[in-house]
């Protein structure tokens, strides 16, 4: 098996009344990523302080099987019911209830 070489990890900031919803969606999640060629496993990390942001961790065999995952079916899948709900708060004049931000890594050590 070849090793996790490229990591990207999505920093997402909830709205206080979102964290509960934001929990459920990844209790209920597709596992759409979860078929895709290259991926190896997502850990999903809530913060220890009300004001953190979640982190959700995805290891892969390269930046090239991440990339084809964000371009993917799968990943509208995957994101579809979170996309709704920001689609709502915007069609409603509200901020989203939550803002993402990723970042991406290669592994030098393990």
């Amino acid at each position: 098996m070849s090793q996790k070489k490229f990591v990207a990890i999505n920093y997402i900031q909830c709205n206080d009344d979102y964290r509960e919803r934001f929990e459920q969606l990844f209790a209920t999640r597709a596992h759409a990523i979860d078929r895709m060629p290259g991926f190896y496993e997502m850990h999903v990390l809530k913060p220890s302080d009300e004001n953190g942001n979640y982190l959700i961790m995805s290891f892969w065999e390269s930046e090239e099987h991440f990339k084809a995952w964000t371009n993917s079916p799968e990943f509208i899948e995957g994101h579809k019911r979170g996309f709704a709900d920001i689609a709502k708060a915007k069609a409603e004049g509200k901020e989203p209830p939550m803002k993402s931000t990723f970042k991406t890594y290669t592994v030098i050590a393990n």
